[in-house]
């Protein structure tokens, strides 16, 4: 009997391999993870994650929960918002990328109400109903099981809570997508491999991104996992997509 496969990119691995793998993508990428993602996005990232961190609705004293936190963008923007009363947990399964979030954090001077915690998301290591709300930003789809993700999310917020996933998703133009294509197979590998020595990685990169549910599937799996009032927001044509769904 062979064992359980799933994807890591277009390949097929054994399940028990994709989060070592991942994980070897995220250790090779860390100290110059930002710079690509400045690179790739020119600089669209930084919108991106504004615009979700606006949609999550954080108010003083609240306690959210930034999942695949890694370098801390989402973090320093959402800090300020729960204030000395309130709490960010930056989370990431991968110790460099948490160290390198870490860092960034405690030079900008943002300490007081961050904690930093190495955690799986299909398996979260905190109390039921204990966040206001949870944030994953670029990071569901190197989730190996993200049913048992979405399902260990659910868990852990609290009634009135809400989730919001913003993720790289299917462009909405179908003249974009030849473009999009050329860009990602074409483009972002010479560029992992000037800027990080890594061509590798960055061909997962578009690959999972190919391999990720689209914006309608995600819904429903976000709806399955017990969340309501699921909604999604395109931006830059569908090529990324906030969805936001709540604990009731």
């Amino acid at each position: 009997m062979t064992d359980k496969t799933t994807h890591f990119g277009f390949q097929q691995v054994p399940l028990a391999d994709k989060a070592r793998k991942v994980a070897e993508v995220f250790h090779s990428v860390a100290n110059k993870y930002d710079l690509m993602n400045d690179l790739m996005s020119l600089g669209l990232h930084r919108i991106w994650k504004r615009i979700a961190v606006e949609m999550t609705g954080l108010r003083t004293g609240q306690r959210v929960l930034d999942l695949a936190g890694g370098t801390g963008d989402l973090a320093a923007l959402m800090a300020p918002l729960v204030g000395d009363h309130g709490e960010v947990v930056l989370s990431d399964i991968n110790a460099s990328m948490l160290d390198v979030g870490r860092a960034r954090l405690v030079d900008r001077g943002i300490v007081d109400n961050v904690t930093f915690v190495q955690a799986d998301a299909e398996s979260l290591p905190f109390p039921d109903n204990h966040f206001d709300c949870i944030t994953i930003a670029f990071g569901l789809r190197n989730v190996t099981n993200k049913d048992r993700a979405l399902a260990s999310m659910f868990r852990v917020l609290k009634p009135g809570g809400r989730l919001l996933v913003l993720e790289f998703s299917k462009p909405t133009l179908a003249a974009l997508r030849p473009m999009y294509d050329t860009y990602s197979f074409k483009v972002l590998p010479v560029l992992g491999k000037a800027i990080t020595g890594d061509a590798a990685s960055y061909q997962y990169l578009a690959e999972s991104i190919r391999m990720h549910p689209d914006q309608e599937t995600l819904k429903q799996m976000m709806q399955t996992a017990g969340l309501e009032r699921v909604e999604y927001f395109n931006m830059t044509a569908g090529v990324v997509a906030v969805h936001r769904g709540y604990k009731f």
